[in-house]
């Protein structure tokens, strides 16, 4: 992220557009504009007031009852606590009806210990303005009464945060920023030249880099007798506007030019450095204490500034602390270098430090203004702090060579479809500072000098991320406007759309739907396990086993997804969340042909993980996971795939790894097994070492059957009745064995179309049973369609329905 503030922005752009517009502007032409902080309208209602006097609270030892002029000859009575309010004093205050941002809260009259207090005397923690909160703002005696504080204070220079892509290294700093808004005609572009600062004696200590791949070039200079003060209120100012804490001149310098200009520096205390400074590798076993505090652990892959006895610098991110500046600092090494954006990428991962100076130099710094920013550097500290310059150093060689490239101004047209005229086209260009120049065709024999359409344009050092024809024309659309690249659709042609996404696409998607809307995390798990593993459920296959295995526990391809879910809910619980409800959609390895892999959809639930989504609570009283919270998640994600309901069978038992007396499968007909669900079988608990009670599933998608394609009509039982529903209780008495199933099939295929529902809702063995039986009860819903049905019709159709029952389970009415 990139800040600044709107009037950092107006000295180097001269424009008369609000902030909205200028705003707006940054977002169409690529720097997204994430947020605008206005602390002048938040802060209005601040305003400079005087205490007229300040007394004891008569009811209370730590509290004072203020009266305050806010310069309208009004006193106005306020009750404080804040140890430092005294009479005469000048703070800031507000009325009731404001909010106060560090409270989050709005301001009323309050009476406090028996006294109306009818505003407010605030701090700077309660304005956000800094973390002190020991007692109320007290300003100078000059302070205005009655004046707007935020006016006042300089804290109503609205704040812009922008988001900039990698490949705009130039936008880091406001510079520009205001170049690329002078290129969109929203102002004029202040590109102030840099003045070399003549040097009065040569540096004495010099650079070697004996690392050339990971510093190209380095700068040094010292400035001898300085007085590193604090920063004017300016400076001040402008970096906490923008969350950075003021510290000193020195350093406010280096932190102002990195936003200012996108050109990190250093400043090393020269009295602290030994002897000459080298860039190279760090060593094995060298460590750094740099600025921010910490101990760094250093190896070979990063590039340190180091001097003549240890590591002083990690380069290009962040300094170390035995030689940073303090108030005591009075010769000062200024460093301006360049560095390989990948390493220092890659050394800002491994240490796990994001600093400014990293944010810049890893998306690649202007090389051609590495000895300008150190000039300018130079000039700030003069101004600020004096002192004597030496001269430059230099080590390595900057490459400023500009690249050229011959740009056909029709490819403006044909690549994007915006027609810019040739002037436009060379104003931008040269405007964001890419040099165009037009090209002349001369035909002797008429003697005629024509322009060509094809310029030659030379790219600045700025940008590098700009390599061809494709990138110039990007740089002219993106300022001419993306809004008017025209909405074209595609020819395709008479042939009618094929879907985008095929079978299987949708239904994982929908199959992760499901899932998750039943209080599933989704889980992403290794495609590989251990082999003890892979051949408990299932696999196993030499085929399968890994050549060249990441680690010894994964060194098979998958048969199933519960293993890696059973292990990520156990990781789980042995971290404090036991109630784990994990699912997968992913890919399963029968063998190794690629017929023999599919997308399996696989969930995992633990302890109390119920769909219900609550976990250990008082008004739960389910108790545990069981296999039919696993039967209905299965359920669940087939319904959403697409399976015909309809012609689902769940029949007792499964795998090996699923409890014998605790598990279903889901089949179309024994030729068609779509998944298991159930209790994982304390074996492969064991062997998974994970700790139960876990009940999973696992459907394989690609065996659900594709549906017919058929008239798009709506079906007759799928239409709203105008005819009351009726139901009918039956219980039957049918041998142990019976499946409820069977029943339910038989009492359905009596009339489709007349029956809409059979449901089970009681299952019954025991007193009243005869032994090795028992009672299972369905509800059976009829709906009418043509006509309301008379008691006879209804009779006869249970008559049928019992007959039905028990020429098929042999099944008896229950008495």
């Amino acid at each position: 992220m990139m800040k600044f503030t709107f009037r950092w922005l107006r000295e180097h752009l001269d424009t008369d557009h609000p902030l909205g517009a200028l705003t707006e502007k940054l977002t169409m032409i690529g720097l997204e504009v994430v947020r605008v902080e206005d602390k002048g309208k938040l802060l209005a209602p601040f305003i400079i007031a005087r205490v007229v006097e300040a007394k004891q609270h008569p009811n209370a030892d730590r509290l004072r009852v203020c009266m305050v002029d806010t310069g309208d000859g009004k006193p106005v009575q306020v009750v404080c606590g804040a140890p430092n309010a005294r009479t005469g004093m000048k703070g800031v205050f507000v009325p009731p009806g404001a909010f106060i941002p560090g409270k989050a809260m709005t301001l009323q009259v309050g009476t406090i210990r028996g006294v109306e207090s009818r505003g407010m005397l605030v701090s700077e923690f309660e304005l956000q303005i800094s973390d002190n909160h020991e007692g109320i703002i007290d300003l100078p005696d000059d302070a205005p009464v009655g004046a707007s504080y935020a006016q006042w204070a300089g804290l109503d220079d609205p704040m812009i945060e922008i988001n900039l892509t990698p490949n705009r290294a130039d936008c880091t700093g406001v510079n520009g920023i205001a170049r690329d808004l002078a290129a969109a005609d929203m102002g004029k572009f202040n590109d102030r030249a840099v003045k070399p600062v003549s040097g009065e004696f040569p540096c004495p200590v010099k650079v070697t880099i004996e690392s050339p791949e990971l510093c190209p070039a380095f700068g040094l200079r010292l400035v001898r007798g300085v007085k590193n003060v604090s920063s004017p209120a300016w400076l001040q100012q402008r970096l906490a506007a923008i969350g950075l804490r003021p510290i000193n001149a020195l350093v406010d310098i280096t932190n102002f030019i990195t936003y200012d200009r996108g050109r990190p520096l250093h400043v090393f205390d020269a009295a602290k450095v030994r002897g000459d400074l080298a860039v190279r590798r760090a060593r094995k076993n060298e460590t750094l204490l740099a600025l921010d505090g910490k101990t760094y652990p250093l190896d070979e892959t990063i590039c340190v500034i180091a001097d003549a006895d240890d590591v002083e610098s990690l380069s290009g991110i962040m300094g170390g602390e035995k030689t940073g500046c303090s108030a005591a600092t009075t010769d000062v090494l200024i460093e301006s270098a360049l560095w390989n954006p990948i390493n220092i990428s890659q050394t800002g991962r491994k240490l796990g430090i994001n600093s400014d100076a990293r944010y810049r130099f890893e998306r690649g710094v202007d090389p051609a203004f590495m000895l300008p920013g150190l000039e300018l550097a130079t000039q700030m500290v003069l101004d600020l702090c004096g002192g004597t310059p030496s001269e430059v150093t230099v080590a390595g060689k900057p490459n400023t060579r500009k690249r050229l490239i011959n740009f056909p101004l029709s490819e403006v047209k044909r690549l994007a479809g915006v027609p810019v005229r040739r002037p436009k086209v060379l104003s931008i260009l040269n405007r964001l500072g890419f040099g165009a120049t037009p090209q002349r065709k001369v035909t002797r024999k008429r003697k005629v000098v024509r322009q060509d359409q094809r310029v030659k344009v030379a790219v600045p050092s700025w940008r590098p991320d700009v390599q061809n024809k494709a990138d110039l024309v990007e740089e002219v659309v993106r300022i001419v406007g993306v809004d008017r690249v025209p909405s074209t659709p595609f020819d395709r042609g008479e042939a009618p759309r094929k879907p985008v996404l095929t079978p299987i696409q949708l239904r994982t998607r929908k199959a992760k739907r499901a899932l998750a809307a039943r209080n599933l995390v989704e889980a992403v798990t290794w495609s590989f396990i251990a082999k003890a593993q892979a051949e408990l459920f299932g696999g196993g296959q030499p085929e399968l086993a890994l050549a060249n295995p990441i680690a010894a526990d994964l060194s098979d391809m998958r048969p199933s997804l519960i293993p890696g879910l059973a292990a990520a809910a156990q990781r789980n619980a042995d971290r404090g969340f036991p109630d784990m409800a994990l699912f997968e959609v992913g890919q399963v390895f029968k063998g190794d042909r690629p017929e023999d892999q599919f997308t399996a959809a696989a969930g995992v639930r633990r302890a109390l993980a119920k769909p219900s989504g609550v976990g250990r609570h008082w008004t739960k009283r389910d108790g545990v996971v069981d296999a039919f919270d696993a039967k209905a998640d299965a359920l669940a994600v087939l319904a959403a795939a697409g399976a015909p309901a309809q012609a689902l069978q769940v029949v007792p038992g499964g795998p090996a790894w699923f409890h014998p007396g605790r598990a279903g499968t889901i089949q179309i007909g024994p030729q068609n097994v779509l998944g298991h669900f159930g209790e994982l079988h304390p074996r492969a608990l064991e062997a998974l070492d994970a700790e139960g009670p876990l009940v999973a599933f696992e459907v394989i998608l690609e065996r659900i059957p594709e549906p017919k394609a058929k008239a798009t009509r709506t079906k007759p039982e799928l239409e709203l009745s105008p005819f009351q529903p009726v139901e009918r209780d039956f219980a039957f008495v049918v041998e142990r064995t019976v499946k409820a199933v069977d029943i339910v099939r038989a009492a359905t295929s009596v009339d489709r179309k007349l029956i809409s529902g059979v449901t089970v809702f009681d299952v019954y063995e025991g007193a009243g049973i005869e032994a090795g039986k028992k009672s299972i009860a369905i509800a059976v819903t009829i709906q009418p369609r043509d006509k309301t049905m008379t008691d006879a019709e209804i009779e006869a159709l249970a008559a049928k329905i019992v007959a039905e029952v028990g020429k098929r389970t042999g099944g008896v009415l229950r008495a």
